[in-house]
């Protein structure tokens, strides 16, 4: 045998062979990871739509209250005599109906209703502020803003349609009444009246219990009273889906401009300092701005929205009639100033 016969044969490795169920463990992994992902894009998902839908559903309820029907009239309330009226607003986009309660003089208030109610506004209360003008000798035009027509309910815009009809409503009363203008308004109505005053001359004097302005912190602050939620996204949301129903966009309410507007004529703003839907500092801001002597500002302590009248009807009612005497007093043509 030759010597080469004793040589080991040549090395050849042997292949490593894998571990039984290694590659079941790494596959069962990466399924659960897949799993979990889809898992949580399910949840991330239902909870985009949640929130999508719940602000979507904010906006809709903001630009359609819930408003009760007319309750009564102005003959059945207190016994006043009026005829039945409608007009169209200044743009000529809607048609409003309201009430023309005629007294022996040619002075009228227009009463101008706030948000979620209608020209009755049983809160205020609107039949006694009324009653009580038509005692002094003013026309009263009472009317209902499009949101709140039972016939042809149309979107709440923040003012900016209300203003055009609360101009229309103007115009109506200037033909009918003639003389001294005066505006009366709460709570949104309120806030309309400032924005309608941006856009006419025909207004004496005004009363604005209770001022709201909607914008972006407003209406975050009123929607904080129902739910803790974070400004961001809150308010991004809600500008983006509240033209959807309203057709107004929030940048096209002139908040801003309606509190630093020296209007030049009479303005008693009454607020409440615990008013927790209208910020006390609109008024204040509104006061601020303007140089007419008869202005004033009236601070009630401890006062809620829009039940100034109800909490206080004897202060109320004598400031109220004090201011109305004084713009009558200085005259139509002096009330402005120079």
């Amino acid at each position: 045998m030759t010597p080469a016969a004793w040589e080991s044969p040549p090395y050849s490795p042997v292949p490593e062979l894998p571990s039984p169920g290694l590659p079941s463990i790494k596959n069962r992994t990466r399924s659960r990871i897949r799993r979990l992902v889809l898992v949580a894009s399910v949840f991330l998902g239902c909870a985009v739509f949640i929130l999508f839908a719940f602000f979507l559903i904010v906006a809709w309820s903001f630009a359609h209250p819930s408003v009760p029907a007319l309750q009564s009239n102005p003959l059945l309330a207190k016994g006043l005599m009026y005829e039945e009226v409608s007009f169209a607003s200044q743009d000529g986009a809607s048609e409003v109906s309201g009430w023309w309660i005629p007294a022996s003089g040619e002075r009228t208030v227009v009463l101008s209703h706030g948000y979620g109610t209608n020209r009755e506004e049983a809160w205020v209360p609107m039949y006694d502020i009324a009653s009580m003008l038509h005692g002094q000798g003013y026309n009263v035009l009472m009317f209902d803003y499009g949101y709140a027509d039972s016939a042809n309910r149309l979107p709440a815009t923040g003012g900016v349609s209300e203003s055009q009809q609360l101009l229309g409503a103007l115009q109506l009363a200037k033909e009918k009444g003639g003389g001294e203008l005066v505006v009366w308004g709460f709570s949104m109505g309120a806030g309309t009246a400032l924005q309608a005053a941006l856009q006419t001359d025909l207004i004496d004097g005004m009363i604005l219990d209770s001022t709201f302005l909607a914008d972006a912190d407003t209406i975050y602050a009123n929607i904080r009273n129902y739910a803790n939620l974070p400004k961001t996204p809150t308010v991004q949301l809600l500008s983006r889906f509240l033209p959807l129903f309203t057709g107004t966009r929030l940048s096209q309410i002139p908040s801003a401009q309606a509190q630093l507007t020296d209007y030049g004529i009479p303005i008693l703003l009454i607020h409440g300092t615990e008013d927790d839907k209208a910020p006390l500092s609109v008024s204040e801001n509104v006061a601020a701005a303007q140089t007419n002597p008869l202005s004033e500002l009236w601070l009630v302590p401890g006062a809620i929205h829009e039940m100034i009248y109800r909490t206080h009807p004897e202060e109320y009612v004598a400031r109220t009639t004090a201011f109305l005497q004084a713009i009558e007093a200085v005259g139509t043509g002096d009330t402005r100033a120079s």
